[in-house]
């Protein structure tokens, strides 16, 4: 039944298996509506006979002397309740608290500029360099410290992230300049880039494939330039195979 309402709603393809209670928690929240909009419905139409004039042709001053619509509205309270209590704080408290091991997940630094989304990963080695905010320029956006070895082989790139399927990611999501917004939608994944801050965000992609990237923030004149990013999943070989090829490319450098 979740199911066909989500095609009824047009939710977009899910590529991701934790977007699954994301999409549980946007169709709970429309069961809840549709039977908000039956009840009161329902309940329009019974107040339209129950005072009619043909039934009630003075006027009661004293108005209605039961509890029943005390006992609905503390219904839809108690549910939505629920809703709030045990699927959206619990969706919420997985998404921001328990994230997957580092070790075992494909993880990767993002800072977002007008306009574009510049990438860094932490290359062969597995270990990103040493960063320092002295060394941030318009040609070291990640503020990557020259003089460290393990930052010799990260690969830095502009609009364009590969992940192996499968896998847990991990984004660290920043800004350069104004805030912007890091959203893949197929993967239910949305955070807010806030300069002076790396916030970290994480999704297991399910489905092999090319995917838009989108700012969900209103972030400039050139705002709709920042869907020039993709985010493309691929097999664990093939991105073993991206990640050599990257390496010995040189690093790609932002722009103004």
């Amino acid at each position: 039944m979740n199911e066909w309402l989500g095609k009824v709603l047009g939710l977009p393809p899910l590529a991701s298996s934790n977007g699954k209670d994301v999409d549980d928690l946007i169709i709970y929240v429309h069961w809840l509506m549709l039977a908000l909009f039956i009840g009161w419905i329902i309940y329009f139409f019974y107040v339209i006979w129950r005072f009619h004039r043909s039934r009630s042709p003075k006027a009661d001053y004293h108005g209605v002397r039961n509890h029943a619509s005390n006992y609905i509205e503390l219904t839809v309270a108690g549910i939505e309740a629920v809703l709030l209590i045990f699927v959206a704080v619990p969706l919420w408290a997985k998404a921001v608290d328990k994230f997957p091991p580092a070790s075992q997940s494909t993880v990767i630094q993002v800072v977002a500029q007008q306009y574009a989304w510049n990438v860094r990963y932490p290359g062969p080695d597995g270990i990103f360099g040493r960063q320092d905010m002295q060394f941030v320029s318009e040609t070291n956006v990640f503020g990557v410290d020259p003089n460290d070895p393990n930052g010799k082989d990260d690969i830095q790139l502009l609009n364009d992230i590969h992940v192996p399927v499968n896998k847990p990611v991990i984004v660290y999501v920043s800004s350069k300049d104004v805030i912007h917004s890091f959203k893949i939608i197929s993967m239910r994944v949305c955070q807010d880039a806030i300069p002076g801050l790396r916030i970290p965000v994480w999704f297991t992609p399910t489905q092999i494939g090319r995917y838009q990237i989108n700012c969900a923030q209103l972030c400039g004149p050139g705002h709709d330039a920042m869907s020039g990013g993709y985010l493309t999943v691929v097999s664990q070989a093939d991105y073993d195979q991206w990640i050599k090829s990257k390496s010995a490319a040189p690093a790609a450098s932002s722009f103004e």
